[in-house]
């Protein structure tokens, strides 16, 4: 298994300096990373850092609580974009998903899902499965099954509990194969992140990932 080509090498802490990006950005590089995940303010240094290469540029939208207003997300979306985004990975309204508002939740990603589109970029749903029941869970998976969101992704990595296997799992028996998972929170070997893509993820989320690589090496 290539297990870097899964990964989207991850640097979100608000701490991250600029230096922080530029090694973030030629480890992926250097060891073909999926993507980088970055903070919005780092988006044009990632973007400048990986030109001529095969890596994409990430970066996160209503991070990391998802309780921004949809027109604070889309105004984020545009200028993500605008600075040079490929991906971009969006906390749900967590608010609106303890509340049962789905009215309000179908409206945000039906706009948000529809504008990342209409620029041909990818945009990844944060659900932060460690924070849900399962009904919830199911729930947001039909969300994104009815908007045609390319991935729905685990965790912000800020909540106490990160990627499970239960999690991904129960994505993968909810969703259509077209619809991708990242896979994301907590994941510091390559243990782990086998068990994960053997459940279903597509993508993961980590920032040990030069370990994890490094791991997956060993005979």
């Amino acid at each position: 298994m290539n297990i870097a080509s899964y990964i989207d090498h991850t640097a979100l802490k608000p701490t991250t300096t600029e230096d922080d990006i530029i090694r973030l950005c030629k480890e992926a590089t250097i060891y073909g990373f999926a993507a980088v995940c970055v903070p919005p303010h780092y988006i044009r240094t990632a973007k400048l850092e990986l030109q001529d290469t095969a890596v994409k540029v990430a970066t996160v939208i209503g991070f990391p609580f998802g309780y921004s207003t949809t027109r604070s997300k889309m105004e984020e979306i545009r200028e993500a974009i605008a600075e040079g985004a490929d991906e971009l990975d969006m906390v749900i309204n967590l608010a609106a998903v303890k509340n049962g508002d789905w009215d309000f939740l179908e409206n945000e990603v039906e706009r948000c899902t529809t504008l990342v589109h209409s620029s041909q970029k990818i945009i990844k749903l944060i659900v932060e499965s460690g924070v849900l029941t399962d009904a919830e869970l199911i729930s947001c998976c039909a969300l994104v099954r009815s908007h045609k969101v390319d991935f729905i992704k685990t965790s912000t990595g800020y909540a106490e509990t990160g990627a499970t296997v239960h999690a991904v799992q129960l994505m993968r028996q909810h969703l259509p194969e077209t619809t991708l998972i990242k896979a994301s929170g907590g994941i510091r070997s390559y243990a782990f992140a086998q068990e994960l893509i053997a459940a279903g993820a597509n993508r993961l989320g980590c920032s040990a990932s030069v370990q994890i690589l490094e791991e997956s090496n060993k005979p």
